[in-house]
């Protein structure tokens, strides 16, 4: 069975200095404590030969203890195909209240941006400390192995999925509510940058009014310059960055396949044909619970209401979650942001002819608790939330699958 510990928990130290050394470069060294509860491993799960392991139990402690986090929040437990899992322990149903208990101690931190010109300005987003701890928390299992059975890539995912979010948090684009896409035609024609790409990018985020789009081309707009901004600016890593950059690139258009086909294999006009093709930046994770988010992560609300979802722009609602129980307000209607219950019911509201707050307002049917719960569950189950998740690849720890030639 299993052999589970808490993280960072080991025997009393004698007063002699040196044992007290031997004891502190061991910390996280397992031993056997009570059986899990989950049937197979959750949250942060490493795929290691035998002689990795010890280290990585190390090299865990040393990471988690620099976040502040407390030896009594994880549980480390060794599985018998040899994967070892680090586990939030006496966590609840959802990952979008972490930032309510205060035993986490979670708080937005400053991220720098660049702006158009001058000094870059300071966001404040979510910690890697909670990002940490919502990859940890049971419900899903987020597997690390081959070449990323290395703490350095657990690091680099949780610090790219920092830098997504930070670029999210404070957006006003134009929502063109049907009509035509607008974008900065000294950069773009018709979403096909018509200058380096970094730099078309990066001017859809620092000159927003130049650009009316839908809350689909600006997720794939996040994670494009989100993660083609954290390799060549942030971590420096030219060979990552080219490898972005080639894959954006790859058929000529970067905003297209940012995200596997197979996430809309739903929608009545999808091709079977494309269901193996992959995504250039983004991998597809199914069967998250409803209420599982990482900041970073990438959700869809469905309209289920047949007529509404026929009127363009309101089929569904892509929604990247900013950690701190809050999803994304691309437009700036909604303060930078918008709860969980509140993207559910701006989302069931359209079929009562709400598209707008202020002037439809006479229009809204106020929900109840059950109502949203029922709401948050899979369309198959009366709700609205798709049960994937897209996700960061593991960039420099793994191959990433080969792009169709088309």
């Amino acid at each position: 069975m299993p052999q589970t510990m808490r993280c960072f928990s080991f025997p009393r130290v004698r007063l002699a200095l040196a044992w007290l050394l031997a004891l502190w470069a061991t910390w996280a060294v397992a031993q056997p404590a009570a059986e899990p509860s989950a049937l197979v491993p959750e949250g942060v799960v490493f795929h290691c030969a035998p002689a990795q392991r010890a280290g990585l139990a190390r090299a865990m402690a040393g990471y988690l203890r620099g976040l502040d986090v407390d030896r009594d929040w994880i549980v480390q437990t060794e599985w018998p195909d040899g994967a070892l899992s680090f586990t939030l322990d006496r966590a609840g149903r959802s990952t979008l209240d972490l930032h309510q208990d205060r035993r986490y101690r979670l708080r937005p931190v400053p991220v720098y941006l660049p702006r158009a010109q001058g000094r870059p300005r300071a966001v404040r987003t979510v910690s890697q400390r909670e990002i940490v701890l919502a990859l940890a928390h049971p419900g899903r299992a987020h597997h690390f192995g081959g070449p990323a059975c290395d703490l350095q890539a657990l690091r680099e995912h949780v610090a790219l999925r920092q830098h997504i979010v930070a670029w999210a948090e404070e957006l006003h684009w134009v929502w063109p509510d049907g009509g035509p896409a607008c974008w900065n035609p000294k950069k773009w024609l018709k979403g096909v940058p018509i200058v380096p790409l970094d730099e078309a990018l990066l001017d859809a985020f620092v000159r927003q009014a130049d650009y009316a789009i839908g809350c689909y081309t600006a997720c794939k707009l996040v994670y494009a310059h989100g993660v083609l901004d954290y390799y060549a600016r942030v971590r420096q890593d030219p060979a990552q960055a080219a490898l972005v950059r080639q894959r954006l690139l790859h058929d000529g258009d970067p905003l297209v396949d940012v995200e596997p086909a197979a996430a809309w294999d739903f929608e009545a006009g999808f091709d079977p044909a494309t269901r193996h093709d992959p995504g250039k930046l983004l991998r597809l994770e199914r069967g998250a619970p409803a209420h599982h988010f990482v900041p970073g992560d990438w959700a869809y609300f469905l309209n289920t209401d047949p007529a509404s979802y026929e009127k363009t722009g309101y089929e569904g609602s892509n929604a990247i979650y900013l950690g701190r129980g809050r999803f994304d307000d691309f437009y700036d209607d909604h303060h930078h942001a918008y709860t969980f219950a509140e993207k559910l019911d701006e989302v069931y509201q359209w079929r009562h002819g709400v598209f707008s707050r202020s002037r439809d307002a006479a229009l809204v049917r106020p929900l109840t608790p059950a109502d949203l719960d029922r709401l948050s569950q899979t369309p198959a189950q009366g709700g609205l939330l798709l049960d994937w998740r897209l996700v960061p690849y593991l960039f420099g720890y793994e191959a990433l699958p080969a792009l169709p030639v088309r």
